[in-house]
């Protein structure tokens, strides 16, 4: 008899039985006997995961296995996911190009300090450490950059900041356009910058050094330029500048710019006025809306059927004035006059007992005393005090407190604009656009790019940082849009332009349902920009090599497979257009 010795292998047949499929894994042995060709089964595998059953295949198809560690260690693992979806976005916007014309160690130092105030915001010498965690250095090629090197590309990028507004000017504004201008601070760290003055602080840090920076965006939110002031400058003196700009820098001769009641001076508006290209769209302060009301120029009977109506003014020659009524909000600003009411009276009650028990006296003393009470929430004209050296009481002036109730959640937009050219909804709709550069400043300040608090001494550096953050949110602003369908974000921005312009805003019914689900319709998670970056996060390159090989031997670099959710975000950043 021949020798029975043979080869084995893995025979995997399937049959169907009542619907289902059954799969049997064999374990065989082929040999020759006798001239002939024979099988026998060693074993029934079916039991093993398929995993294994797979690996006792290849095996005996003559692969070699040995354990991971065996075959290569894992030198270093970088971060790469966010960078990748940063990167990829500043080269669909041609943001190099943007920065300048040919390549310079300059401008890649630019590029990695915009990517970095994106994914990590911090102080120049953090940064330099910070982006060795991640692939950032070597995706812009700045892994050798020092902190001196980055001082100097701010000083360059500041050279640069004319140039480089104008090329968003052009991408982004066109002849009778439409551009939204306002005005914001940050405090500062230190007390040397000639930029750093006392002023009205946004920030709520009374008593701080700050500096003033206004935005100009298109008529999307999408910034264009930044101009930095000291920060005792008033609001309403930065804005004829921004017009100037826009036409001799920017080369645009029809525009329409909008600003707030505070922004838009009637200095600003009589000088305007002189020039039939430029229109304007703002709103009446309430002094103004209340002496409308007083000399019978805008009745508020007329509200009783709908909530916005146009009415003109002989205090207000050629000039359009759109009345909006907005209940809610009228609601809401009772509710918060009356609890400023009560809490006011609460601390005026604690004085009147010092006094009348003898702890305070002095008509001047308790004058100081009370006047800081009315004051401290700004209700002083809603009450009548009456002081003496040795007496304190005080009464609500009801009259004063119904006549401002009955302007509750009015307000009146003012603007130039010609009926043919812009009906009043809309009117109403741009003035309300502002909120587009105030989502702006939340995002610079304080959720994402973090420009405060300000470390710099030098104004120019003080500058060149500002402008920093705004090419920062130029880029997230950008990842922000292409990634709306992942986030909280409403989809559907075409409603906006049709929606009741005076009603609080509501999202559609598709954003409800992201925010209330808190997923998506495929059952991920719905993001917000910072999680869906840290999700992106976890996508790492991994520097590998054998364990065995000498220290100069090459290495290979594994980088994660993204999941369906970062796949998608990526497809999403590879469709923006400039």
């Amino acid at each position: 008899m021949a020798s029975r010795t043979g080869t084995a292998h893995v025979v995997t047949t399937t049959r169907k039985y009542k619907d289902q499929i059954y799969c049997t894994h064999l374990l065989r042995r082929s040999y020759r006997e006798d001239g002939k060709v024979k099988n026998e089964t060693l074993g029934n595998l079916s039991h093993l995961p398929d995993s294994v059953i797979d690996l006792i295949r290849r095996s005996l198809q003559g692969e070699t296995f040995v354990p991971v560690g065996e075959a290569f260690e894992i030198c270093s693992s970088r971060a790469h996911g966010h960078v990748q979806a940063v990167a990829l976005t500043m080269q669909r916007l041609g943001f190099a190009s943007l920065l300048a014309s040919k390549p310079c160690p300059e401008r890649d130092l630019v590029q990695a300090m915009v990517a970095s105030r994106i994914i990590c915001p911090a102080t120049k010498l953090a940064t330099t450490r910070l982006w060795h965690a991640s692939t950032l250095a070597h995706e812009f090629g700045v892994t050798d950059a020092t902190e001196d090197d980055l001082y100097a590309a701010m000083d360059w990028l500041l050279a640069g900041q004319d140039r480089i507004q104008k090329k968003l000017a052009t991408r982004h504004l066109t002849d009778d356009a439409l551009v939204l201008y306002d005005l914001s601070s940050s405090y500062f760290e230190g007390s040397h910058c000639p930029l750093a003055k006392l002023g009205y602080s946004r920030d709520g840090k009374r008593g701080t050094l700050q500096v003033n920076y206004g935005l100009l965006t298109d008529d999307r939110g999408c910034p264009v330029a930044i101009s930095v002031h000291p920060g005792n400058t008033s609001d309403s003196t930065t804005f004829m500048p921004q017009v100037t700009r826009l036409r001799e820098e920017f080369g645009i001769q029809r525009m329409v710019m909008v600003g707030d009641r505070g922004m838009i001076s009637q200095k600003a508006i009589d000088e305007m006025s002189k020039d039939a290209d430029v229109a304007w769209i703002t709103a009446l302060r309430s002094s103004s809306i209340r002496t409308l009301v007083e000399q019978r120029h805008l009745q508020l009977g007329l509200f009783d059927e709908r909530n916005l109506l146009e009415i003109s003014s002989p205090d207000f020659p050629g000039e359009r004035l759109v009345a909006c009524r907005n209940p809610e909000l009228a609601k809401l600003r009772g509710h918060t006059r009356d609890d400023l009411l009560i809490a006011t009276e609460r601390n005026l009650q604690k004085i009147k007992l010092r006094v009348d028990a003898g702890k305070l006296v002095g008509k001047d003393m308790i004058g100081v005393a009370a006047g800081k009470v009315v004051n401290q929430y700004k209700v002083s004209k809603h009450f009548e005090l009456i002081i003496t050296d040795s007496s304190f009481t005080f009464t609500r002036l009801a009259d004063n407190i119904a006549a401002e109730a009955a302007l509750d959640g009015l307000y009146i937009i003012r603007t130039s604009v010609q009926a043919q050219r812009m009906d009043a909804a809309t009117c109403v709709r741009t003035y309300k656009s502002l909120a587009q550069v105030e989502r702006a400043f939340r995002s610079i300040k304080t959720m994402d790019l973090k420009v405060r608090p300000i470390h710099h001494h030098l104004e120019d550096r003080v500058r060149a940082h500002i402008f920093l953050c705004m090419l920062a949110y130029y880029v997230e602003w950008h990842m922000r849009e292409a990634w709306r369908e992942l986030m909280f974000a409403d989809e559907d921005q075409a409603a906006k332009l049709v929606r009741d312009p005076v009603a609080p805003a509501k999202r559609s019914d598709a954003a409800m349902q992201k925010v209330r689900s808190r997923t998506l319709d495929d059952g991920s998670p719905t993001h917000s920009f910072q999680t869906l970056m840290k999700d992106l996060e976890t996508m790492v390159r991994n520097t590998c090599r054998t364990p065995t090989s000498a220290g100069d031997a090459p290495s290979f670099e594994i980088t994660t497979t993204p999941s369906d959710k970062q796949k998608r975000a990526l497809e999403l950043i590879g469709q923006i257009k400039m």
